[in-house]
C-alpha cells in the first residue's frame, strides 16, 4: 500500500468516524502523523506488516480497546504510547523490542497483553502498575529477572515466561495467588522460594528445562501440587541442610572396585590375597569433615561386575551421583565405551571418573581426548596401584571435590525432613512397616499423612530407602536398607540349583534360597520386589513356577515358522543396555507360545490368531520382530508398545525404528531394504508420497510403507535425527462451507508464514488420491483441530463416520486439542462437540456479525489456534 493510499483511507474513515479498522498484511513501512486522527478508533489490526517504528501521534487514539501488532520489526515504542489508557487488549508479538518506555505502566486497563517473541533483557518497575492483567505472554524474550514489582499483578491468571534467561524470581512472586497457568519452561532456573507454595490456584504448571535443585528434581518429576506441597512445608517451618550423595563404583569383575571401596572407607585397609569378588551390590558409608565442620556422609555402592548383575544396573544407577570406573590394566578387558554410555544414559550426566588400577604396574594407555570428546561427563582419569596405595591420596582428594560439588549437595530441606532421614539411618533394622513409618514421621514433627509418603518417595528415588507406592502389596513395607533386598534378588539369581534349571525355580525353593532369619518372613514380599524389577515372571499355567529369564538356555528351540507376507520391523540402537529383551520377555509372558519357545535372547509370541518372533542380536545393537498370521499388525502393534515402554524408561536412549519396502522385489522377502521411520513421517509431513527402495529402485508409496506396519505416531520414537515437527493444524468443515474455510485460511496465513505452522483440509488431497488414506495419514499427525460448525457440518454423513470419530478419540487421549468454530446457530449441543473449547461465543455466531465485527473475531480465533499449536498458555 502507497503512502497516498493509506492517506485517503485515513481521510474517508476519520470522515465516516469508524471504529474499526483492519490493515493486516498490506506492507505498511512507516505511519504518517496523520494517522493520530483516528481519535473514534476502538479496534486497529496492523498485524504482518514492515513497521519499524510508530509516530508520537500513535498516542492520540486515546479511545483503542483492542490493538494487533504483531509480526511487525517493531524496535521500540515511543513514550507517548503510554497515553492509550483504554487499551484492553494488545498484541507485540514477534518485533524486536529490546525494552518498553517507562510510560508503558500507564496502560493500566490491560487485560491482555502479548509480548512474545521479542528482545526484552528486562521490564520496567512500572510494568507493576498493570494490574488488571489477566493474560500475559513473554515467551521468546532474553528476561533474566524480575523487579518485585511484578508481584503487584494480582489478577493474572495465565503467564507465559518459557525461553528465557531467568535465573531466579523474586520473593513477591507469591503474591500472583489468582493463577491457574504458568509456564517457566527452558530458563535458567536453580530454585523455587517457599513463597512459591501461595499459588494455590494453579492448574498448570511447566518448569521443564531448567536446572532446578530445589525442590530436588524427585519432587518436580511428581507435579506441581508436589511442588507446592514441599515449598509449603519449607515456608512453615526451619530448614535444614543435608550433606550426603553416592559414590558408585562399576567395572569388571575382579578390577579392585571392592579393594578402592574399602581403601576410601578406611585408608589403612590391607589388600587381602583371596579377595572375594562382589556378589550383587554392597554398600558402605565413609564420612569425612566439610570446611564448614558439617559432616559429609557417602554412601559408597559397589557393582559386582558379573554380567548377571548389568541387567539389573538400571534400577540402582541413580541420578546425582559421582560415578567410578575401575579398570584393571593388567587384564586390559575394560569396555569403557560400554561403562561410560551405560552411566551416561542412566545417570543424568552425573560427573564420572575413570580409575586405572596398574596391577603389578602394568600401564595402559586410555585415549581420554575421544572419551572426552563423546562423553560430557567424563572428567578425568586416575592411576594407583591398590596393592602399594600410590596415586590413593589424591583419589581421595578428586572424589571429595567432586562428590561435595553435585548440584543436590546442601540444598534447602524441611528440618523434618533430614530428622527423619537421621532417624531411618540410624534405625538398625533391615525394613519397617509403613505403620512404623508412619510413625516415626509424626515423632519428628509431620502432621499430614500426604507429607509422610512424599517424604518416603523422595528417599525412595534417592536410593536412600525402597518403599513402592504404585503397589498395593509392598506400598506395606519401608525397606531401610536397599541391600538387603538386592542380596536376596542376587541369592535368586545366583543359586547354582536355579542356574542349572536355566532359571526355573519354584516358590517353595526359596525357603532353602532366603533361609536365614532376616528373610524367613518376608519371603512374598521379596518375590514381589523380584517380579516388580523384572527379574523373574510366573507361569501362568504352572502356579507357584517362576521363570528368571537371565538365566534361559542360550540356545533357540526347534520351532516351524512361515515366512511368506511376514511383518517386519527392526529397532536399531546406537548403544544398547543389557536387559531390554529380558524386560520384555517378563512383561509379555502370558503370550508366550506354549510357555516353552523362550530362550536368553529370543520369544515366540501368539495372540490374535498370529505369531510373533522377537530376536534380540545384542552384538549388532539390533532387535528384529517378524509377525505371521491373520491379525499381524494388531499383535505388532502390542509388541511396539511395550518395546516403547521399555525404551522411554530410560531417559536418553538413542535408537531407529525401521520399516521393510514393500516394492514388489521385497515385499515377500526376509531381507528387504530397510527405512529410518523418522525419515518416512518427515517425507508425509511435507507432502512427499513417493521414496525409493535403494535395491529395486521402485519408487514406492511412504503412506502405504508407514500403514502397512505402524499404528504409532513418530513422537513416540526417540530416534538418533531431530524429532519431526508436529504443529500441524486439521481442518475439518463441510464443503458446503466452503467460503467460510477460505476466510480461515486468509487469516491464518500470517501465522503459517511467520510460525513454520502446517495447515491441513481436503484440498490438500491430489486428483485420483485415496480419500479416505489421505485424510487418515493428516489426522495421524495432527496436534490440533478445527472444526467449523454449521448445520451442515452436523448433518455430513461422512464427516461423523470419518472425521469426528479419530479426532474425538485422540482428544479423550490427550494428545490432541479440538477448537471448533460457530460458523452459525445450530444444534452443536446435542453432540460430542459441546465438551470441547469454542473459539468464540456459540451464541454469536460469525454469520451474525458485521464485517469488522466477523474480521475482529477472525483474528482472535487465530490467535487462539496459535497458542494451541505452539503450547502457549
Amino acid at each position: 500500500m502507497t503512502n497516498e493510499e493509506l492517506l485517503q483511507i485515513i481521510e474517508k474513515a476519520v470522515r465516516d468516524k469508524k471504529t474499526q479498522l483492519d490493515l493486516s498484511g498490506k506492507g505498511l513501512t512507516t505511519l504518517p502523523p496523520e494517522f493520530g486522527q483516528f481519535t473514534n478508533l476502538q479496534y486497529l489490526n496492523l498485524t504482518s506488516n514492515q513497521l519499524s517504528s510508530l509516530p508520537p501521534e500513535f498516542g492520540q487514539l486515546t479511545n483503542l480497546q483492542t490493538l494487533y501488532l504483531f509480526s511487525n520489526q517493531l524496535s521500540s515504542l515511543p513514550p507517548e504510547f503510554g497515553q492509550l489508557t483504554n487499551l484492553q487488549m494488545l498484541d507485540l508479538s514477534s518485533n524486536q523490542l529490546s525494552s518498553l518506555p517507562p510510560e508503558f505502566g500507564q496502560l493500566t486497563n490491560l487485560q491482555t497483553l502479548d509480548l512474545s517473541s521479542n528482545q526484552l533483557s528486562s521490564l520496567p518497575p512500572e510494568f507493576g502498575q498493570l494490574t488488571n492483567l489477566q493474560t500475559l505472554y513473554l515467551f521468546s524474550n532474553q528476561l533474566s529477572s524480575l523487579s518485585p514489582e511484578f508481584g503487584q499483578l494480582t489478577n493474572l491468571q495465565s503467564l507465559n515466561f518459557s525461553n528465557n534467561q531467568l535465573s531466579s524470581l523474586p520473593l513477591e512472586f507469591g503474591q500472583l495467588t489468582n493463577l491457574q497457568s504458568l509456564n517457566f519452561s527452558n530458563n535458567q532456573l536453580s530454585s523455587l522460594s517457599p513463597e512459591f507454595c501461595q499459588l494455590t490456584n494453579l492448574l498448570f504448571l511447566n518448569l521443564d528445562s531448567n536446572p532446578l535443585e530445589s525442590p530436588p528434581p524427585e519432587i518436580i518429576t511428581k507435579g506441581f501440587k508436589a511442588i507446592l506441597d514441599f515449598c509449603k512445608q519449607q515456608l512453615e517451618q526451619e530448614t535444614d541442610r543435608l550433606y550426603e550423595a553416592k559414590l558408585i563404583i562399576v567395572g569388571e569383575g575382579g578390577a579392585g572396585k571392592t579393594t578402592l571401596a574399602k581403601k576410601i572407607q578406611d585408608n589403612k585397609y590391607t589388600l587381602q590375597q583371596d579377595e572375594n569378588t562382589t556378589e550383587g551390590i554392597d554398600v558402605i558409608q565413609w564420612k569425612f569433615l566439610l570446611d564448614n565442620n558439617r559432616e559429609f556422609q557417602v554412601n559408597i555402592w559397589d557393582f559386582g561386575g558379573q554380567e548377571i548383575y548389568h541387567a539389573t544396573h538400571q534400577f540402582f544407577l541413580t541420578k546425582r551421583s559421582l560415578y567410578t570406573l575401575v579398570a584393571d590394566t593388567r587384564k586390559e578387558d575394560t569396555d569403557f565405551y560400554y561403562w561410560l554410555n551405560v552411566v551416561e544414559l542412566l545417570s543424568g550426566n552425573s560427573p564420572l571418573l575413570i580409575v586405572n588400577n596398574e596391577k603389578q604396574e602394568r600401564k595402559r594407555e586410555i585415549n581420554e581426548r575421544e572419551l572426552r570428546r563423546e562423553f560430557t561427563n567424563f572428567k578425568e582419569t586416575l592411576t594407583t596401584n591398590l596393592a602399594t596405595d600410590r596415586g590413593l591420596p589424591e583419589i581421595l582428594n578428586k572424589i571429595k571435590h567432586y562428590i561435595t560439588n553435585l548440584p543436590h549437595v546442601g540444598i534447602e530441606l524441611p528440618k523434618t525432613w533430614v530428622k527423619v532421614r537421621e532417624a531411618l539411618e540410624g534405625d538398625s533394622r533391615e525394613y519397617i512397616s509403613l505403620e512404623e513409618y508412619l510413625n516415626i514421621c509424626q515423632k519428628h514433627g509431620f502432621t499430614k499423612q500426604e507429607d509422610k509418603l512424599q517424604l518416603s518417595d523422595y528417599l525412595h528415588d534417592l536410593g536412600v530407602c525402597l518403599h513402592f507406592q504404585d503397589d498395593d502389596f509392598l506400598i506395606k513395607t519401608v525397606i531401610l536398607k536397599p541391600t538387603w533386598g538386592t542380596d536376596a534378588v542376587y541369592k535368586v539369581l545366583d543359586n547354582p540349583q536355579v542356574i542349572q534349571n536355566l532359571g526355573k525355580f519354584h516358590r517353595n525353593d526359596l525357603k532353602n534360597i532366603w533361609h536365614e532369619n532376616k528373610y524367613a518372613n518376608m519371603r512374598p514380599e521379596l518375590l514381589r520386589l523380584m517380579m516388580k524389577f523384572k527379574l523373574c515372571y510366573e507361569i501362568p499355567s504352572r502356579p507357584g513356577i517362576y521363570i528368571a529369564p537371565q538365566l534361559l538356555s542360550v540356545n533357540q528351540p526347534d520351532f516351524n515358522w512361515y515366512e511368506s507376507n511376514n511383518l517386519i520391523l527392526r529397532y536399531k540402537y546406537d548403544f544398547m543396555p543389557k536387559g531390554i529383551l529380558t524386560r520384555f520377555i517378563v512383561e509379555m509372558h502370558s503370550d508366550i507360545e506354549q510357555q516353552t519357545l523362550v530362550w536368553k535372547t529370543g520369544v515366540v509370541l501368539a495372540k490374535y490368531k498370529s505369531r510373533a518372533e522377537v530376536i534380540e542380536y545384542y552384538n549388532q545393537r539390533e532387535i528384529k520382530i517378524r509377525v505371521e498370521g491373520n491379525r499381524k499388525k494388531e499383535l505388532l502393534a502390542v509388541i511396539t508398545h511395550e518395546l516403547d515402554k521399555i525404551h522411554n524408561s530410560y531417559e536418553n536412549l538413542k535408537y531407529q525404528t525401521l520399516v521393510p519396502c514393500n516394492c514388489e522385489s521385497c515385499k515377500d522377502s526376509q531381507t528387504p531394504h530397510f527405512y529410518r521411520r523418522d525419515v518416512l513421517y518427515k517425507f508425509r509431513d511435507n507432502n512427499r508420497y513417493k521414496i525409493q527402495c535403494q535395491d529395486s529402485g521402485d519408487m514406492v508409496d511412504v503412506r502405504r510403507l508407514i500403514d502397512d506396519v505402524l499404528s504409532t505416531s513418530p513422537n513416540l520414537e526417540k530416534s538418533m535425527s531431530e524429532p519431526v515437527t508436529r504443529n500441524q493444524v486439521f481442518i475439518s468443515y463441510s464443503h458446503q462451507d466452503q467460503e467460510w474455510l477460505t476466510k480461515l485460511q486468509k487469516h491464518l496465513k500470517p501465522i503459517i508464514r511467520n510460525q513454520n505452522m502446517l495447515v491441513w483440509d481436503d484440498s490438500k488431497i491430489q486428483p485420483g488420491a485415496k480419500w479416505r488414506e489421505e485424510i487418515e495419514n493428516a489426522l495421524a499427525a495432527e496436534k490440533v483441530a478445527v472444526l467449523l460448525v454449521s448445520p451442515d457440518f452436523l448433518a455430513s454423513d461422512f464427516i461423523a463416520d470419518n472425521e469426528l470419530p479419530p479426532l474425538l478419540d485422540a482428544a479423550e487421549a490427550k494428545g490432541l486439542t479440538i477448537i471448533w468454530i460457530p460458523l452459525s446457530s445450530s444444534g452443536y449441543d446435542e453432540t460430542e462437540i459441546e465438551k470441547y473449547q469454542s473459539a468464540h461465543p456459540p451464541n454469536q455466531p460469525l454469520d451474525s456479525l458485521n464485517l469488522a465485527q466477523e474480521n475482529k473475531a477472525w483474528v482472535d480465533i487465530c490467535k487462539k489456534i496459535k497458542a494451541a499449536v505452539f503450547r502457549e498458555i
